[in-house]
This record gives structure tokens, C-alpha cells and sequence, in this order.
């Protein structure tokens, strides 16, 4: 399956996610009634491909904590949860009832530390032992330099970002070695001993530019996708994979994609 996690935390979405931190010129536009119909839908096709599924409170405090994502690594073979410091700084204070939680089920909790900054977002997990974090505007290389303490084991390589605010949102992993890429956003060098599936901005639709390839691996071929990338669906199943389509555009008002909703429980780091 090489699917790289079997459990995960969601966050439901609070009244006040209408006053998220967000770029999107349809901010404003945000339907809390569909919001929460596309975050059901969302955590019933986790659970309908084996994804255990543990769902939290809103955070009405936090209007973005729907985006549970960014708030720390979490590491099953190691027994590690990295929290997470946000380089957005109305964001932080969100992370804590994450601390708090893994610290009780027994986890060894680290914290970035000041004046690093680090967000899920940027983090991408492979199955070759490597992580790749983003520098953007969000993620600092201090707070990929802790991060790297933490994970001493792994490999973890810093990559440049542009044109998006996080490196997930340009690659994102597809099974076996393999990776779905936007050249654009990324530098393809870092990605050497992969296999790389490249889809360029100019096959995009243009509804979600700023989220060129943000996509969820289900295992067995499957990939979890927006609705609206129709370009990009075609590309994957050309490469043998089953697009498992959903609208997420309530989601995408916020500046947030597919992985953004889910805290993955990686298995083998």
C-alpha cells in the first residue's frame, strides 16, 4: 500500500473560520454550512480507505485550527511529536491542545523554539527515510535545524520554495518513491532517487493556481484531489492512479488544499 500513516486527527470546523487568515480573494465568500458538509465528506473518505479518523472540538479562539496540518510532525516508530512553531503569529496558541494531548498519551514532546518557525505545510514525509522542508515565508531554516534534532535519524533537506506559501503545495508524495511535482514552485535537484511525475503550472486549472498540486496519497494507487483539477487528474491516471475527487472549495477560500485538514501519525519515522 505504501501508504505512509493509518491514523490521523481532524479538527471540525468553528463559527469563526469565516475570520481565517487568508489571501483568497473569496475569503469573504466562505459558506460555514458547506464548510462543514466538505469537512464530513472529507473525513468519510479517510475512513472508507482505512484512515482511523479522531476528531476534535472546534477552537472558535482559532479560526484557522480547522487546518490541524500545521501544528506539529508526529512520529509513530519514534514515539515523537514535534510542535510546531507558526510563522504566522495570530496562528500561534492553537498548537497547544495538540502539545497537551500527546504529551498525556505518553509521546516525548519537543517544541520549536523562538526564533525558529516551522508549519506542517512545509513538511513533506517520503518513504526513504527522508523529509524535505520548505523555506518559505512561513518555515525558517532555524526551525528546520531543530526540527532536524529532533528527527536525528532521518535525512532531512531544506528546499527553497516560491510561488506558493508551502512547500506542500508544489510535491507531494504518491507511493513507491514517487512524487508529483511542480517545477515551477520547486527545484527539481533536491528530488534525486525519486521517481518524479512533473506537472507544470501551465497544465493547471486556473481556480486553484496557488495550490498547484496539493494532493492526499490513499495507498493502492489512489490519490485524494480536488475536484477542479481536471488537467491534473487526467496526468495521474495516465501514470496508472485512481483520482478520488472531492470539492474543497470552502477549503481553498481559507488558503488551504487537501493535505491541509488532517494531522497525519506517520508510521515508520
Amino acid at each position: 500500500m505504501t501508504r505512509l500513516f493509518d491514523e490521523v486527527l481532524v479538527r471540525t470546523p468553528g463559527k469563526s473560520y469565516t475570520k481565517c487568515v487568508s489571501k483568497n480573494p473569496k475569503h469573504n465568500t466562505i459558506d460555514m454550512e458547506k464548510t462543514l458538509e466538505q469537512h464530513e465528506k472529507y473525513v468519510r473518505i479517510l475512513e472508507n480507505h482505512g484512515v482511523q479518523v479522531q476528531k476534535l472540538s472546534p477552537l472558535e479562539s482559532y479560526p484557522d485550527s480547522i487546518f490541524v496540518q500545521d501544528t506539529a510532525l508526529i512520529g509513530k516508530e519514534s514515539n515523537t511529536a514535534v510542535i510546531c512553531r507558526f510563522g504566522i503569529p495570530l496562528r500561534r496558541g492553537e498548537e497547544e491542545s495538540i502539545a497537551n494531548m500527546f504529551l498525556e498519551e505518553g509521546y516525548n514532546v519537543k517544541c520549536i523554539e523562538p526564533p525558529g518557525t516551522i508549519e506542517g505545510g512545509d513538511i513533506l514525509v517520503t518513504d526513504r527515510k527522508k523529509i524535505f522542508v520548505g523555506i518559505s515565508e512561513r518555515t525558517n531554516k532555524e526551525g528546520i535545524e531543530q526540527l532536524s534534532k529532533h528527527f536525528s535519524d532521518i535525512d532531512i533537506i531544506k528546499v527553497p520554495v516560491s510561488k506558493v506559501f508551502h512547500l506542500l503545495s508544489g510535491v507531494n508524495f504518491v507511493g513507491d518513491g514517487t512524487l508529483a511535482i511542480c517545477p515551477e514552485v520547486v527545484d527539481l535537484d533536491h528530488f534525486k532517487g525519486f521517481e518524479l511525475i512533473e506537472i507544470s503550472m501551465d497544465k493547471q486549472d486556473t481556480v486553484y493556481k496557488n495550490k498547484p498540486i496539493n494532493m492526499l496519497y490513499l495507498g493502492d494507487k489512489k490519490i485524494l484531489i480536488p475536484k477542479a483539477y481536471t488537467r491534473t487528474v487526467d496526468i495521474l491516471e495516465d501514470f496508472g492512479y485512481t483520482a478520488v475527487k472531492i470539492n474543497i472549495s470552502e477549503f481553498w477560500k481559507g488558503d488551504a488544499g487537501m493535505t491541509c485538514p488532517m494531522l497525519p501519525i506517520y508510521n515508520d519515522i
